[in-house]
């Protein structure tokens, strides 16, 4: 089957690239119905001739030979069409298509949020536990870590069409692709404040009769929380990004797949407002947990107020 491609003046401004774009025209095995118009050759001959690429006068004749090198190259009389059609402009602000969509937008929002924090909530709960029993011994943190860190290096979005397998289209991949890509950091950050805890600080304190529990739940884990927070922040956008992509692949809505369905619609302004919520949302989170972080481990930030 053949295919129509337009060659514009910036493909035919370079005189072998022209050349050879002009051959693929009649090469039959290609299945190329090359066009132009006399607005692109005209664009090209000012283009050519102000870069001293080709001299004036050369530029009729030369004119001549590429629209005569192909049958029905040149077309004309498009003109009266060109009102009728409507094509997105993606300069336009999305502002426009958040006010114009914003029902449709919300819906899916909300979507995409409740499932990325199902997800994120999840990725919690395993990313402590797992952090904890990593962390908590020297040689489960050098047993299991190069295993978790080889783990995270694996493409999530691989994981997208088995659990689609698994769970069918819907909510159950997303929450999964959420939890997979954010768990990592909480885990990393719990095991990392729980293993790092100086060796002399644990003497002192089993000098004093301090068994080895009372070392982690009355040191380790107060000491780990800025770390605990700062895995936070990370893993959150994590969750959004995991969930988005999911919704492109396997969900018939939430923002991803408003995404893709504007996309496919040519709609470049409901795609990228669906891009701006996606990103206020997740910046809602992440200011949301660093005032938690602030409220709670002052003690860990030099200069904070403490009134």
């Amino acid at each position: 089957m053949a295919f129509t491609v337009v060659y514009d003046a910036c493909v035919l401004y370079p005189v072998r690239l022209r050349d050879l774009l002009l051959r693929a025209g009649y090469t039959p095995q290609l299945n190329l119905r090359a066009r132009t118009s006399p607005t692109i050759l005209d664009e090209l001959g000012r283009a050519l001739v102000r870069n001293n690429a080709m001299a004036a006068d050369r530029w009729p004749p030369h004119r001549a030979q590429i629209e005569a090198a192909l049958p029905d190259f040149v077309v004309d009389g498009y003109e009266p069409l060109i009102d009728s059609i409507e094509l997105p402009d993606p300069a336009v602000p999305s502002g426009r298509q958040l006010a114009e969509f914003s029902g449709v937008i919300a819906g899916h929002a909300w979507r995409t949020f409740w499932v990325t924090m199902a997800g994120f909530g999840i990725a919690i709960v395993v990313g402590v536990l797992l952090g904890f029993l990593i962390g908590s011994s020297r040689l489960a943190y050098a047993a299991f870590y190069p295993l978790m860190t080889a783990f995270n290096a694996l493409p999530k979005a691989a994981f997208v069409p088995i659990l689609v397998v698994w769970f069918g289209i819907g909510a159950g991949p997303a929450i999964l692709t959420a939890f997979l890509i954010s768990f990592f950091p909480i885990m990393v950050n719990i095991a990392t404040g729980l293993a790092t805890l100086e060796p002399e600080l644990e003497d002192v304190l089993r000098v004093l009769g301090a068994k080895r529990w009372d070392v982690l739940m009355k040191v380790g884990l107060p000491r780990s929380m800025p770390y605990f927070y700062g895995s936070l922040k990370v893993a959150i956008t994590l969750a959004f990004v995991g969930t988005t992509v999911s919704e492109m692949t396997a969900a018939n809505e939430g923002i991803g797949y408003l995404l893709i369905s504007a996309g496919s619609a040519m709609q470049m302004g409901l795609a990228f407002a669906g891009l701006v919520v996606v990103g206020a949302m997740a910046m809602i989170m992440y200011e949301l947990f660093s005032f938690i972080e602030k409220r709670t481990t002052r003690w860990a930030h030099r200069g904070s107020n403490h009134g």
